[in-house]
This record gives C-alpha cells, structure tokens and sequence, in this order.
C-alpha cells in the first residue's frame, strides 16, 4: 500500500508537472524569438539612422555603425541587391519594404528583420540586420533545461513527501488490520489505536463496538451456560437420587420408580424448555402463563422432594390471582433457585405466598431456618459454583422490570415483585 501511495502521487505530480510544463515550454520558446525580434527591431532603426546620412548623399557606407544588439548588418539597394554589410548577396524580399515598414526575412540560420532607409517617402535602401538562430536555441535550450530541473526536484519533493505521507496512511491502516486479526483470534478486549484521521478512526471505532459487542455476547453465552448447568444440576439431582434409592431396594415395585424418575424427566424437560425460551428471547405471549398454574407446577415438582427431607411446602395464592398472567419460565427458574436454596441451606416447611402488593404482584418464599447474616451479599456471584443460583434469579426478575429482595433475614424470606399482566 505504501508503494501504491507514493506511486499514485508521482504519476499525479508528473501529470500534473507535464500539462503545466509543455504550454509553459512552447511559450518559453515563443518568447526568445519575439523577443529577439524586437530586439533585432530596436538594433536595425538605430543602425539605420546612423547609416541614413550617408545613404541619401550617395555615399556607400563601408563599415556597419556598432549597436547595442551584436549581429550582421547589411545594406541593400531598393532590389535586394547588397551594398555594404555581411549578410546574402541578394535578399528577394527587400522588393517589399515600404516606407516605415517593418519586414520579417528570416532563413534556416538566422532571424532576420528588414528596415527601410527612405527619403520623401521613397525607399533608397533597405537595412538587413540578422541573429543566429542557435543563440535563440541556446537560449530557449537552456530555460527548457532549468524546467526541467526544477520539474525533477519537484518530482524528488513529491515522492519524499507522498512516501512519508503514504507511511502516515499505512501505518493506522496495518495497526487496524492486525487489530482486525487479533478481534477474530477472539481476543476481544483488544482496541483499535486512534490515528488523527477521521475517516480510519471511524473503522476503528466500528471496530471497537464490534469487539465491545463480541465480548458481551461471549460473557452472555459463557453466563447462561453457567445458569443452565446450575438450573438442570438439581432435578439431575433428584433423578439420581431416585433410581439409587430404587437399586437400594430391589423388592420395591419399580413402576413406582419408573413413574418418578419419567416425571422428574419432565422437570428437567421442561427447564430445559424454559431456559432455551429465556436465552432466545422469546415473545412475551408465548411466555405468558397463569399464575395458578405455575404455582401448582411448582408445588408438584417440590412438594416430594421436600417431603423425602422430612419438610412441608405450602403454596397460598390470594384469591383473584390465580388467573393473573405472568412469564411462566421466568417465574418458574426464579421459584426454582430460591426452593433450592430453602431446601440446601434452610430448615422447616417452606412458605410460597402470592399477594396483590397494590400494581405489582408479590410472590414471598421463606422457610423457618436461622437466616442469613446482615451483612452478606446473598446475590453476588463468589465463584463459579456459588452463587450463580441467586443472581440468576435476580437478573431473570429485573429482565422482566421486576425486582427480587431479600426482605427478612432471619428467618430468611425472598419477595419477587413483578408488574401484573393484564389477563
């Protein structure tokens, strides 16, 4: 790219050099001979003046008058015949010449201008003065080569300066491109370094957004995967539990088992569903669903559970709520963390109450166990099997413009707010 740059730039300079250069050159050239011309003008009616004198006496002048413009000078009758002078034997055009009268009789060797010498408007002689040509080509030569000079050194100029500008260029563009490399490595906390030129820092911003957007989408998946194995740990979980127990007892009819290991199979069926449905954001009206019969998914997939640990869960909806429609998956992941977390760490019958809190409908869960200290964070994720239960939840609840609250300490209870669907 650079060599391109600088390449492109000289051939623009030269072109550019060349379109100004040539009418310059032939003006040059235009200009030597006519100013040679009048110079050979002003030099011959000088000549002729001196020479007058003896011309209309009758005299032959034998020498040429010395002037300020060198040359020959030569003096011819009114027949182009010479007189006196260096100069042709013979000048054909001096037939010509009229009184005050300026002719042009240039040959292949010289520029040559013809003067009349007239007395009482009748022409006497004719006064021929003459340059070499080659002067005027020395001349004209030697200016053309000075142009030509300068046209190189400026080309020279250009292709310093294009090949340190085409460096300026090239060097943000080579950074975004190893920083384009890097991003698609997957090293997403790369940026792009800003140059000064607006246009490239407007790729490297874009550039910037995308890693940005890159790295929170793999945050995402890496944070689901993380909440989808925490949220299918449990009824996996149960499901072990069940068929050990069943092996621990081979005179137990295994239909029963059978039937529960097939229903805790729905559970996890049924998270998985949930999940997927969160992750891909599905439409709200595919999520809706009573909360009467969310509550009763929940008291079925728990009540057992509980029961194996020698502890009661009651569910209480106030009445008219029932019909209230929420996001079933969401409902069900929350209430699923925190009956997970009464069940792990509390004790006693767990509490699942439904009320009307005014707009909003409240969902409490609480247990008799000794509580949680003042201080403690309950929602912060400490490590990457701890905590993740609780955070999720919350996240789920704030997704939805919800809130969820630790609202007691001891005992524990968790309230889930969220705004009441219309039904």
């Amino acid at each position: 790219m650079r060599k391109q740059i600088a390449t492109l730039t000289v051939l623009a300079a030269l072109l550019a050099i060349t379109l100004f250069g040539g009418p310059l050159a032939l003006a040059v050239s235009r200009y030597y001979v006519t100013e040679e011309r009048a110079e050979l003008e002003r030099a011959a009616d000088d000549a002729a003046l001196v020479l007058a004198a003896d011309l209309l006496g009758g005299r032959i002048p034998q020498t040429m008058p010395k002037v300020s413009e060198p040359g020959s000078y030569a003096v011819y009758d009114p027949a182009g015949r010479r007189l006196a002078g260096a100069g042709p034997a013979a000048v054909p055009a001096a037939t010509r010449v009229h009184p005050g009268e300026v002719l042009g009789d240039d040959t292949s060797d010289d520029y040559g201008v013809l003067v009349p010498i007239s007395d009482d408007g009748r022409v006497v002689a004719v006064l021929r003065a003459a340059t070499p040509r080659v002067e005027v080509v020395l001349q004209t030569a030697l200016t053309w080569a000075a142009m030509v000079a300068l046209a190189a050194m400026a080309i020279v100029a250009t292709w310093l300066v294009a090949r340190r500008r085409a460096g300026r260029l090239a060097e943000p563009l080579e950074a975004l491109s190893q920083t384009a490399r890097r991003l698609g490595d997957g090293d997403f906390t790369v940026r792009a370094r800003r140059s000064g030129i607006a246009e490239i820092d407007s790729v490297g911003a874009s550039l910037d957004a995308t890693a940005e957007r890159l790295n929170g989408l793999l945050a995402r998946e890496r944070a689901f995967t993380a909440d989808a194995s925490h949220q299918l740990r449990t009824p996996l979980t149960g499901l072990r539990l069940q068929l050990e127990a069943a092996l621990d007892n081979p005179a137990a009819d295994p239909r029963q088992a059978l039937v529960a290991g097939i229903a805790t199979a729905d559970r996890l069926e049924r998270t998985i569903a949930d999940l997927l449905a969160l992750a891909r954001d599905a439409p709200l009206a595919a999520r809706h669903a009573a909360l009467g019969d969310v509550l009763d998914d929940i008291r079925g997939e728990w009540s057992g559970q509980l029961d194996r640990a020698g502890r009661a869960l009651e569910v209480t909806v106030e009445p008219g709520l029932a019909e209230c429609l929420v996001a079933g998956p969401v409902v069900r992941q929350i209430l699923a963390v925190l009956l997970d977390n009464a069940a792990r760490h509390g004790a006693g019958t767990v509490r699942v109450t439904a009320r009307d809190a005014g707009d909003t409908l409240a969902v409490d869960v609480s247990d008799e166990g000794p509580g949680i200290e003042a201080d403690e964070d309950v929602f912060a994720r400490r490590a990457a099997a701890h905590g993740i239960g609780l955070a999720l939840a919350r996240r789920l609840a704030e997704a939805e413009a919800g809130r969820l609250r630790l609202t007691r300490h001891a005992p524990p209870r968790f309230t889930l707010l969220l705004p009441l669907e219309a039904q």
